[in-house]
């Protein structure tokens, strides 16, 4: 493993207070500042406010939305602030850097907050949360939120090949996917619920996005994730509202994959942190420029069986913290499995990702002409 990647909450966190610090005497002013949870005052989400003598341009960097996969991001923040924050022309472009965004899930080993949120499907305009988004989840609630303990786990998986064959024969693959993965406003004890009102990270994080835009003319935001795509090759995941296709970002990024979450590329989603600073931009800053973006580090794999062992292992995970195993072992198995989807030990993986971070983020700040020279 390498050391870059952090072993705990606390310890990333120190690391990130640490790290920023030299960063404030970089730029004409600068503030750290912290929000603590109103149920868990021990976790907070960190911020640092780098500004410019001209607010021209801006960079957010934001990890840990997914609270499991802020250690991947952690790292890549690392990277960031190591190798790139003081290459940057100070003068007119300015940094945020959000360590955390969900804290309690990081802590915790879990994807989403401490209410079952997950956070990137929060992200409603208007906070209209329509439990009917969702048709397909409603469909098959029953395969992707098992409401018992998991007893063995060579017994549960044998229950989950035979639900997921019956699930894509009777409703498709394509159906499937829609339902797991779009998000759903339904249940907290299944996976990707996206809650009823804004959850307190998204309203933190709103609230930044309003100073972001109220100030700056152009807005880059970097949203890294880790979960979804092939095994050794970062993907740069645009939304939908991007107006350029990703063929054209990746001439422009020189960088090998580029998708948008829309059609065949990549999944969609409902309530995207991205789309919803596209959305407010349009709503009430039209005159600002934005690319926002996802930086995700895929870990299983991208073939349909890999993405097949990825449902199954958040399934089980939800399955487990909701209703308990009756066996140690079963429970210790799903764990595991957990982590790997969201932080692989594996060296190999380690050093890809990094070596992807560092690609993609000289591709990115470069095209949009914001490295001093």
């Amino acid at each position: 493993m390498d050391v870059l990647f952090p072993d705990s909450y606390e310890v990333s966190r120190a690391r990130f207070l640490r790290d920023v610090e030299p960063l404030g005497a970089k730029w004409k002013s600068s503030r750290l500042e912290a929000h603590p949870l109103k149920n868990f005052p021990d976790l907070s989400i960190d911020w640092l406010w780098a500004e410019p003598t001209n607010t021209k341009n801006l960079i957010i960097v934001s990890t840990g939305q997914h609270g499991i996969e802020g250690y991947v991001g952690s790292a890549m923040l690392k990277i960031f602030i190591d190798e790139f924050a003081t290459r940057l022309n100070t003068a007119d472009t300015g940094i945020l850097l959000v360590h955390a965004l969900n804290p309690w899930g990081m802590k915790h080993g879990r994807k989403v907050n401490e209410n079952g949120v997950d956070l990137n499907r929060n992200f409603i305009l208007h906070q209209n949360f329509d439990p009917s988004i969702n048709p397909d989840f409603s469909k098959l609630r029953g395969f992707l939120a098992p409401a018992y303990p998991v007893p063995s786990f060579a017994v549960e998986n044998l229950k989950f090949i035979a639900r997921i064959i019956r699930a894509i024969m009777q409703h498709g693959t394509s159906s499937v996917s829609t339902a797991a993965l779009l998000g759903q406003y339904v249940s907290s004890k299944a996976m990707y619920y996206g809650g009823e009102r804004y959850e307190e990270q998204t309203i933190l994080m709103i609230s930044l996005m309003h100073e972001a835009l109220k100030n700056y003319e152009n807005i880059l935001h970097l949203d890294v994730h880790s979960g979804y795509g092939p095994r050794y090759q970062m993907s740069i995941t645009t939304v939908p509202a991007e107006p350029r296709t990703s063929k054209e970002l990746a001439a422009v990024f020189n960088y090998p994959l580029v998708l948008k979450s829309e059609g065949t590329e990549f999944y969609e989603t409902n309530g995207d942190m991205c789309e919803y600073l596209y959305e407010l931009r349009d709503l009430e800053y039209p005159k600002r420029h934005v690319f926002a973006t996802t930086l995700e580090f895929g870990t299983y794999g991208a073939s349909l069986l890999q993405r097949i062992h990825s449902l199954r292992t958040m399934i089980f995970e939800s399955q487990l913290y909701w209703y308990g195993a009756t066996q140690k072992a079963a429970e210790e198995k799903i764990r595991h499995e957990f982590r790997e989807l969201y932080f692989p030990q594996e060296a190999a993986w380690c050093q890809k990702a990094l070596a992807d971070c560092r690609q993609a983020l000289a591709g990115i700040l470069s095209a949009h002409n914001i490295l001093a020279v």
